[in-house]
């Protein structure tokens, strides 16, 4: 009796939803198995707390100079005062919006133009040959140095921090969904797609593009840590966003000078700087160690 020929099964993509809902689960996996992220996930909440409201919070105008010139810390100056009589404590929460506005504004932007290149480049060879080189030349140019020479040519502003950064950070993920793509336009799902006639936007968009969605937001957490510290190295350096406009960066810039004598002043917004990025770093982590395979099994 003839058996009939089994046919081969084609895995299927799964839909963009069911790939958001499943890492979102595993993600409160993580945060109730791991106290590290669930550390990371209080700092980083609670900061982002503090500057929705910070308008709220503020008690003076921190642009405001006074006679009160570097005052310790007190129940009336929190945070003591500057050496132009500023309330640190309102500079520290005003200096929070910049602060993680430009965090969070470098990371989208990069994130979203690294994906689409690496998408077109990846799935397109001849495109890939002509793409990388010009990340290639990008990525061989110290970041915080390609990002001072860019601030010199635009001029210091929060936009012209935004696009110098989101320039230097994009060319690295490139490079890394890139690696992803190249491996999934092989897989079977791809096939299929284009056997039936799928047009290549549906095909990147909505086959490949859902399938790198991890690795993009792990790469992600760390954009963003990477983001706010090159953006308070270019405020600390005087290339970043203007004084006048209080970031952490910039208010550490101001307290440099006076250390010894009212260390308050860089303290306070560097204890900040750190716990946030402290707190970014370590919900990565936990993501990157849930998504290796090598890993996955301590969390479950």
């Amino acid at each position: 009796m003839a058996t009939q020929q089994e046919q081969p099964s084609i895995r299927l993509a799964p839909s963009a939803g069911a790939r958001v809902r499943r890492f979102f689960d595993a993600f409160i996996v993580i945060t109730r198995s791991n106290p590290n992220v669930l550390i990371g996930v209080v700092i980083l909440a609670a900061i982002l707390l503090m500057t929705v409201f910070s308008p709220v919070i503020v008690r003076s105008d921190y642009t405001q100079t006074t006679t009160d010139l570097r005052l310790p810390p007190s129940s009336e100056h929190w945070f003591g005062t500057d050496a132009f009589g500023r309330d640190v404590f309102d500079r520290v929460i005003a200096g929070s919006r910049v602060s993680l506005y430009v965090g969070f504004a470098v990371t989208f932007i990069s994130v979203v133009l690294g994906l689409v290149i690496a998408l077109f480049a990846g799935y397109f060879r001849l495109l890939d040959h002509i793409l990388m080189r010009f990340v290639d030349g990008l990525l061989a140019f110290p970041t915080i140095l390609l990002a001072l020479a860019l601030i010199a040519l635009l001029g210091g502003s929060v936009t012209n921090v935004i696009i110098a950064l989101s320039v230097t950070g994009t060319a690295s993920k490139v490079r890394l969904v890139r690696g992803q793509v190249l491996s999934l336009r092989e897989e079977q799902f791809v096939e299929a797609a284009r056997s039936i006639g799928a047009p290549v936007w549906r095909i990147l968009f909505l086959h490949i593009a859902p399938n790198t969605i991890g690795v993009v937001l792990v790469q992600a957490t760390f954009t963003l840590a990477t983001a706010i510290l090159a953006e308070a190295s270019l405020s600390f350096l005087g290339a970043g966003v203007p004084e006048f406009i209080p970031t952490w960066g910039n208010i550490v810039a101001t307290g440099k000078g006076y250390v010894q004598v009212a260390f308050w002043i860089s303290f306070f917004p560097g204890v900040f700087l750190t716990l946030t990025v402290l707190a970014v770093v370590l919900i990565g982590d936990a993501l990157r160690d849930y998504l290796d395979p090598r890993l996955r099994g301590q969390f479950l």
